[in-house]
This record gives structure tokens, C-alpha cells and sequence, in this order.
């Protein structure tokens, strides 16, 4: 008698774990559709303010705005980096925690201002630039509204509110794009770039305030701040190391050859990281909380894992390898002739972007599972040499292209360092990756082939297109099925589940 209650209340748990399991399961894929509807809804108008104001301004403006970059991006990682990734990952983090993080947030983001104030115009003079000067003083301004934005969407993302996010960044990048282009047409210059970039950071700011209505306290727990930072302060470190290695390449290309050619290659590496950080951003983004809920279950985490990489893999490759292939074509339609140099830079960032999901999936699952530490240690590795191959290419080849195909090398290279932790975690290692990416790799490759060789007959840009892009979409979808590859079915389903939930 004592054994068959013990099985029916076995029986009640199973079923109890089933129903909590197929429930989360729920939240994470509604959580991804909308937060794929963000990414994309953003990226696609983000794409076509960028088009309009790049055929107004021109390179050299770009290339000014992207010298200022450098040192707003590195002041941004003190300010949104670590503590609001610590605010995720823990499982202990209290409504208090919040409030304290956002003042230590807002008083560095605040002295970091002023520390740019002071030294903009040595900035001026080390580009010999003056202009610089005032346009330095102006962007720096975002840092303010970010301190507050980083613990928004810490809350947002904790409590999986993507539906909110998305209808707030959908309407910054709205109100941004028509600021920007407003003052482009209005013979603002450069100016137009700082004005659409301000005025996204503060209207989403605006925005996630009358949505999600997280208000600040009158709190500040030095203890809490403290525990949250023995974990954000490493991640810190590893996203300070990260930006100034990626913002360096910007330095020596603005500071050794003409604003152009920076612009040049910044213009080419947006036009992909637009559409892969729609896709690779969607998926991360859902991936690190729901990842951390199970931190300390490894196989749980290792088939999370394993599903980010082989579905990011299959939606990313087709299209890096499509845009590689249209680049030419797509360039001289979208941009005109002034911006046809930015092609080789395009073509060389798709292949960059293209092994992202193995460096985001490998990284996201440690961080959900507390090593920090093996973060920065992995980034210091991986920025070591991706250093020594900077300076060879400078030194050696001495051209912007060399740079980044410098920089194509280290991707490779650092696909298995950030592989090789997981190796020991979560017996994940390189080699299962590599298999499971190399079926999705292999049609992309036939795909891109076959969409090549539609510029052997010679046809105007529009109709190449229009050729082009039909013929990869169904190439590849067709090849999907002929293999029977088990992630296009899984999408299918992902997206079947999705349509009937809403």
C-alpha cells in the first residue's frame, strides 16, 4: 500500500515537472518572438534611416561621428557593462538591488562625462580635428540617460517583459530616425548623426518609464552593490577589454589614414551587424536569463546551449553568405557609387559575423553559470593575440583592408577559445559544435554558389536582385528539406506554436 502511494505521488510530481517545464518553455519562446520582433522592427528602420542619412551626409561624415565612438563606447561599458549583467544572472537579486545599482550607475556615468568634457579638446588635437571638440562635449551626453536605460532593461529582461521592450524601442528608433534625418536635410552635417543618437537614448528612456514604470528608490545598500559587484566587476573588466581592443582597429584607421576609409569600413561592417544582431541579439538576449534559472543543471544548459547554436547558426549563415554575395550589386543600388569601396569591407565583416552564434551561445552559457572569471580570463587571452595581429597587419601591409582581414583570422581562432571551457562544463566541446553547424554551413555554401552565379549574366542592379534574393531564399529552404535538417523542422514548429499562441 505504502509503495503504490509512493508511485501515484511520484506520478503527481512527474506530471507537476512536465507541466512546469512545458510553462517555461511557453514563456521562453513568447519571450523570443517578441524579442525578435523588437530586434527586427528596430533593425529594419534603423537599416533605413541609416540609408537615407548615409546618402545625405556621405563618408567623411561618418568617419568623424565614428572617431567620437571610441571614447563613448569605452565610457559606456562602466556604465551598462557587468553590474547590469549581475542584475540578471543572480537568482538572489532584491527590488532594493535596483535602486542602489542605478545611483552607482548614474555617478559614474556622471564623472565619466565630465571627464570627457575636460579632455574633448585633446581628443580635437590628437586627430587634429577641432571640430571634435564640441561635438565630443554634446554626444557625451548619452552616457546620463544610459546609467538609467541599463537598469530598465536588466528588469525587463529578468522578468522576461519583451513585449514592452519591443514597443519602446520601437518607437526611440522612430522618433530618433526623424530627428536625425530632419537635421540632415536641414544642413546640419555631422550634427545630425550626435542629435538622432541623443535623442534615441532619451526617448527609450522615456518610453520604458511609461511602460514598465520602474521608479528609482530612495535606497542605496552599500552590501547589496558590493555582492552584485564581486560578479559585474570581472564581466566589466572583460567588456572594458573588449571595446577598446574593437575600438582600437577604429583609432589606428582614423588616426593613420583619412576619415573616409573609417568610414568606409564602418559603413561596411553595419550593413551586416544590423541583420546579425537582429537574429544573434533576438536569441541571446531571451538566452542568458532562461539559461541562469538553471544554473547548476548541466545537461539542461548544455541542450539550451546546443538548440542557440544550431538555430542561430541556420538563420545566420544563408544570409551572411547572401549579403557577401550581393554586396557589389546591393552597394551601388542602396548607397550610389560614392560608397562602392565599403564592399571588400562588407563582404569580409559577413564572414566575421557569421561564426557569432558559437562565440555569444559558448559565452552566455558561462556567464549563466557564475564563472566570471573565466570570461576575463578567455577575453584578456583573445585580446592578446587579436593585438599582436593588428600590429603585424599594420606594420606589415600597412592598408584598412588588411586590418580587418586580420581581424577575420582572430574570429576563427577565438571560435575555439570560447569553445573550449565548455569542453570541461558542460562536455560541449569544439568538435561537437563544429558538427553541428557544418550541415547548415555546407548548404549555405551551395546556396551562396548558385546565387553567384547570377552575375554572369550581366544584368542591371535591379534585376540581379531581384534574381538573387528570391533564388537564395528558396535554394536554401529547398536544400533545408532535401537534407531533412532537424533545425529547419524545429523552427517550423517554433513558429507553428508561436502562430497559435497568438
Amino acid at each position: 500500500m505504502s509503495l503504490e502511494k509512493d508511485n501515484v505521488e511520484l506520478e503527481v510530481n512527474n506530471q507537476a515537472d512536465n507541466s512546469n517545464s512545458q510553462a517555461e518553455k511557453s514563456v521562453v519562446i513568447k519571450s523570443l518572438f517578441f524579442k525578435f520582433l523588437e530586434r527586427a522592427g528596430y533593425q529594419g528602420i534603423a537599416f533605413i534611416v541609416q540609408l537615407v542619412l548615409a546618402r545625405i551626409l556621405g563618408p567623411g561624415k561618418y568617419g568623424t561621428i565614428t572617431l567620437l565612438a571610441i571614447f563613448i563606447s569605452i565610457s559606456q561599458v562602466f556604465v551598462q557593462s557587468g553590474l547590469n549583467t549581475a542584475l540578471i544572472q543572480r537568482k538572489d537579486v532584491k527590488e532594493n538591488d535596483y535602486s542602489s545599482i542605478f545611483y552607482v550607475s548614474l555617478f559614474i556615468a556622471v564623472v565619466l562625462y565630465g571627464v570627457l568634457f575636460i579632455t574633448a579638446p585633446f581628443v580635437a588635437e590628437f586627430y587634429d580635428k577641432p571640430q571634435l571638440k564640441n561635438l565630443l562635449r554634446v554626444l557625451a551626453l548619452v552616457l546620463i540617460p544610459g546609467a538609467f536605460n541599463s537598469i530598465q532593461n536588466a528588469k525587463v529582461a529578468r522578468e522576461m517583459r519583451f513585449k514592452e521592450l519591443m514597443f519602446c524601442t520601437l518607437g526611440s528608433v522612430l522618433i530618433s530616425g526623424t530627428v536625425g534625418i530632419a537635421m540632415a536635410l536641414s544642413g546640419c552635417g555631422v550634427w545630425a548623426l550626435v542629435g538622432q543618437q541623443l535623442s534615441s537614448r532619451v526617448s527609450v528612456c522615456i518610453l520604458l518609464l511609461l511602460i514598465v514604470k520602474w521608479r528609482p528608490k530612495r535606497v542605496l545598500e552599500w552590501d547589496r552593490v558590493r555582492v552584485l559587484f564581486s560578479f559585474g566587476w570581472k564581466l566589466m573588466v572583460s567588456a572594458l577589454i573588449d571595446v577598446i581592443y574593437r575600438e582600437l582597429q577604429n583609432l589606428v584607421i582614423g588616426k593613420k589614414y583619412k576619415e573616409e576609409q573609417l568610414g568606409y569600413c564602418n559603413r561596411g561592417k553595419q550593413f551586416p551587424e544590423i541583420i546579425i544582431n537582429n537574429i544573434n541579439g533576438s536569441i541571446q538576449g531571451v538566452m542568458l536569463p532562461a539559461l541562469s534559472k538553471h544554473n547548476g543543471d548541466n545537461n539542461k544548459i548544455k541542450s539550451m546551449m546546443r538548440r542557440s547554436i544550431v538555430t542561430s547558426s541556420f538563420l545566420i549563415f544563408p544570409v551572411c553568405m547572401g549579403i557577401a554575395v550581393v554586396a557589389g550589386p546591393m552597394i551601388h543600388l542602396l548607397l550610389g557609387d560614392e560608397w562602392m569601396p565599403c564592399v571588400p569591407f562588407l563582404q569580409l565583416y559577413c564572414f566575421i559575423y557569421a561564426f557569432w552564434p558559437i562565440h555569444t551561445a559558448n559565452l552566455q552559457a558561462i556567464n549563466a553559470q557564475g564563472r566570471s572569471d573565466m570570461f576575463l580570463k578567455l577575453e584578456v587571452l583573445k585580446k592578446t593575440y587579436g593585438l599582436c595581429i593588428l600590429v603585424f597587419t599594420v606594420l606589415k601591409f600597412n592598408t584598412p583592408l588588411a586590418i580587418v582581414i586580420g581581424q577575420c583570422c582572430s574570429t576563427v581562432l577565438s571560435c575555439f577559445v570560447n569553445a573550449s571551457p565548455n569542453k570541461k562544463l558542460l562536455k560541449y566541446g569544439y568538435t561537437e559544435q563544429m558538427k553541428d553547424i557544418l550541415p547548415s554551413l555546407g548548404i549555405a555554401a551551395a546556396m551562396g554558389a548558385m546565387v553567384y552565379s547570377v552575375t554572369f549574366l550581366h544584368m542591371n542592379d535591379v534585376l540581379t536582385l531581384l534574381l538573387q534574393i528570391p533564388l537564395g531564399v528558396i535554394s536554401y529552404v529547398a536544400l533545408a528539406k532535401i537534407f531533412k535538417l532537424e533545425c529547419f523542422d524545429y523552427i517550423l514548429k517554433m513558429v507553428n506554436k508561436i502562430r497559435n499562441k497568438f
